[in-house]
């Protein structure tokens, strides 16, 4: 009649288990950089706090957003294809395109002639700047002046044409969740 005493032990295992390994899954996925994490950027992000001020830079379109591109010494076909790439960007964003200048930015060594074919509008760069986009970046600014986004220079007019979907998917997304410019 009287049934035997079961060990509660086992339950208890079972329960601390349930809880315990989940956990312990999670830790050994961060620390072995087994998960990617939810950023669909495409481009690099900057660090925190780059911006025209700490460039000792005067912002051209104060409360715009900006896509930036050096002009170098000699626009060759990487230049030339990086000035297609940022007008055709402009033209991509449709009716946001208006929240969105494009600034060519030169410095005394530029080679200008390279414009002759466009109508950007252009800005000085400082020496500061001009070091921070000297390997043929575009960089995306926002409103407030920081400097947020870069596209690293790539080769072959495929890559271009593939950055500059990016860029637009980037930049898209960023006016979407924008209440400012």
């Amino acid at each position: 009649m009287n049934s035997p005493k079961k060990s509660g032990k086992k339950p208890l295992l079972i329960l601390l288990l349930v809880f315990i390994l989940p956990v312990v899954a999670a830790k050994i996925v961060l620390s072995l950089d087994l998960y990617q994490g939810g950023a669909t950027n495409k481009g690099e992000l900057l660090t925190t706090g780059t911006s025209y001020s700490s460039l000792a830079m005067e912002n051209p379109k104060p409360k715009e957003w900006q896509l930036l591109y050096l002009l170098p010494e000699n626009c060759e076909q990487v230049c030339q294809d990086r000035l297609y790439i940022l007008q055709q960007s402009h033209v991509a964003l449709g009716r946001e395109q208006d929240r969105v200048h494009t600034l060519i930015l030169v410095n005394d060594k530029s080679d200008t002639s390279a414009l002759s074919n466009s109508s950007f509008e252009t800005a000085k760069a400082n020496n500061q700047m001009s070091e921070m986009l000297s390997q043929q970046q575009m960089i995306i600014v926002d409103p407030l002046g920081s400097l947020v986004m870069r596209y690293p220079s790539v080769s072959g007019r495929e890559q271009q044409i593939l950055q500059g979907k990016s860029l637009v998917s980037d930049l898209r997304k960023m006016l979407k969740l924008s209440r400012v410019g």
